[in-house]
């Protein structure tokens, strides 16, 4: 019995330090500058919308905030090495719905496990992506023309995305898939490659998010069809919705969110949750977001673990409708 008892009070002696040590790390929790990993180029859409809540997170939580870009397979570069950080809060993934809901679904033998390998902190935005044509390439004005045109030439259009397995690579198979259309797959090395061989006219069309877009729209170089959510965009607010332009029912958008590593401390999830929900709600911030097109999401960190966990379902869905893959 005294052995089983010195058993028994050296393990709930372990706890108590260990558990008194965890509260030690979260209490002097930021002492450095935290990295924020990146799975996309600068000047991309997830990188704006980083650098737009940067000065307001750092605030708060009395740290800088270090962009490290590894970008990539679709995101799975710096998703890789995120998994592996140590999770002392001193590491960050930027993720979107494509590195932890498209990519879960398209890659079969992925390094980390989306699901258990990380910890969901807070979702920053949701996105809409805008159908874009270069207009010298395919000279139509709305989404019913555009599928007419393509429909009817099947194989000879081909189309941008961000790379292979992003969101705006299954946004497109999805629009294809429902529209019943036939179209070559382009992928780019991010957003910025992409817009570019778009108006270089290496490419006639793409699925590609709004903010990014709109100073190329602006200046006349590209023309917008429709958006991909159920809803008008503000920033773009002339431009009808692809499922009232031409296709009823589609809807595609994705999200962009922070994770730490698995076993990371509630305590520090929860302080950077609290910071990038007090960033949101800053009127000036969120206001300059929505210009930009985007909309702004407050959850906790439970809410957006369900949100991660219901949008897999949802990508791998699509995944297998529309038999989308990564060559």
């Amino acid at each position: 019995m005294r052995m089983i008892f010195r058993v028994s009070q050296l393990f709930v002696t372990a706890v108590i330090l260990f558990s008194a040590s965890a509260l030690t790390i979260a209490q002097e929790w930021p002492s450095k500058p935290i990295t924020i990993v990146m799975g996309f180029p600068a000047g991309s859409g997830v990188d704006v919308v980083a650098r737009t809540l940067q000065e307001a997170i750092e605030k708060t939580l009395n740290a800088r905030l270090v962009t490290e870009y590894r970008a990539g397979a679709g995101g799975n570069i710096a998703s890789e090495y995120a998994a592996k950080a140590r999770p002392d809060g001193y590491t960050l993934l930027l993720g979107t719905a494509a590195t932890h809901g498209v990519n879960a679904a398209l890659y079969k033998n992925l390094p980390f496990d989306v699901e258990a390998d990380f910890t969901p902190i807070a979702p920053l935005v949701d996105v809409s992506n805008v159908l874009t044509i270069n207009p010298e390439l395919i000279d139509v004005k709305t989404v019913k023309e555009f599928i007419d045109i393509v429909k009817a030439n099947p194989g000879k259009y081909n189309y941008a995305s961000t790379g292979n397995g992003t969101g705006t690579h299954l946004a497109f198979a999805e629009f294809n898939a429902k529209a019943g259309l036939s179209m070559v797959h382009v992928p780019y090395k991010g957003g910025p490659e992409a817009i570019q061989g778009l108006i270089k006219g290496d490419v006639c069309c793409i699925f590609n998010q709004v903010q990014t877009i709109i100073p190329h729209w602006r200046s006349g170089r590209v023309r917008l069809l429709g958006v991909s959510t159920k809803s008008r965009v503000n920033a773009v607010a002339e431009i009808p919705t692809i499922a009232e332009a031409g296709l009823p029912g589609f809807e595609s958008y994705t999200w962009f969110g922070l994770f730490g590593p698995k076993g990371l401390d509630p305590q520090i999830a929860n302080a950077v949750n609290a910071a990038v929900r007090k960033a949101l709600e800053t009127p000036a911030i969120r206001q300059k977001l929505i210009e930009l097109g985007n909309a702004p999401r407050s959850e906790t960190v439970e809410q957006f673990r369900a949100t991660v966990k219901n949008d897999r379902a949802r990508w791998a869905a699509v995944v297998k409708t529309t038999g989308a893959t990564i060559d």
